[in-house]
């Protein structure tokens, strides 16, 4: 126990920086869990967490068997893949440029105006977003009919809102998430680039021999991180950016659960439906995890 406590005098000032971190995941994330017997009880709001009947798995089998379950899975599914899939390559190369400039002015300048966009809220991102599709005075149908084309209602579009998801999605993070490629690339041996050019490698050449195979378990480990949220889609940008006539592409697992459970009261259908994603989640991380550490000999756990 004196052990303990001196580690903890020790490192006291760590462990403060620590704490909000700790508190954040411990209220809001590890005290909730009890919370997850309501999506096998009939809860009764007024009567406890733990009353009301017991139905099993009742509301598991009505969303498996609703209408909307595949489309629900369909959309959650393809708007977290699809920034996955045409994002995630962007911040690396965007970082191989970054550390081939050879201004320092220019390259703070790029930097700072990749990395911006991260720190705006979601909220004002979807307020730009709104206001740039707008069909009466937005920028992009204002250049859409000087070109002598007919104005697109964008965001009453179904069509138009996985682009729009997934574009703005890419927009707003691939600055901020080039920073670790980068620091991964500067940690490279510059002997290795030195024997490369002696060689007569081309830049090309360099990238894909060279830079790449170095950063791989960079790669690797993002990737894994990337897949334990895809099926986490952002809340808050959806539920901004959808409305009634969009439902079909744009009604994920997260927004159909804040319609049943806030709006519409069913709190033990809403938890089974947020239990069942978490399922889901847990089961692609695994199955990437190990496909990854058979294939690659890296994995997170």
């Amino acid at each position: 126990m004196s052990t303990l406590f001196s580690l903890i005098r020790r490192d006291k000032y760590l462990l403060l920086m620590f704490s909000p971190i700790f508190l954040y995941y411990l209220i809001f994330m590890y005290l909730p869990m009890p919370g997850v017997l309501l999506a096998f009880r009939n809860f009764i709001p007024g009567q406890g967490m733990f009353s009301g009947e017991w139905v099993g798995l009742r509301w598991f089998e009505q969303f498996v068997n609703s209408i909307y379950f595949w489309r629900l899975l369909r959309n959650t599914f393809l708007l977290a893949f699809l920034p996955l899939l045409f994002g995630f390559s962007i911040p690396i190369l965007f970082a191989v440029c970054i550390v081939e400039i050879k201004n320092r002015t220019f390259k703070r300048f790029a930097q700072t105006v990749t990395y911006l966009p991260h720190f705006i809220s979601t909220v004002v991102v979807a307020g730009i977003i709104i206001n740039f599709l707008s069909p009466t005075d937005g920028i992009i149908n204002t250049l859409i009919a000087r070109l002598g084309m007919e104005k697109i209602n964008f965001m009453m579009d179904a069509s138009w809102f996985r682009t729009i998801f997934t574009s703005s999605d890419i927009w707003q993070s691939f600055g901020f998430s080039s920073i670790i490629y980068i620091a991964a690339i500067m940690g490279i041996d510059p002997e290795m680039y030195d024997s490369g050019k002696i060689d007569g490698v081309n830049k090309f050449q360099e990238l894909w021999h060279l830079t790449l195979p170095s950063i791989k378990p960079t790669i690797v480990i993002l990737l894994l991180l990337s897949l334990g949220g895809i099926m986490s889609v952002g809340f808050e940008k959806v539920y901004l950016l959808y409305n009634g006539a969009t439902y079909e592409t744009a009604d994920v697992l997260s927004t159909y659960v804040y319609r049943m459970g806030i709006e519409g009261q069913n709190y033990g259908f809403a938890t089974a439906i947020g239990l069942f994603n978490s399922i889901i989640t847990f089961i692609l991380v695994f199955a990437a995890n190990t496909l990854t550490r058979r294939l690659t000999k890296m994995s997170l756990w």
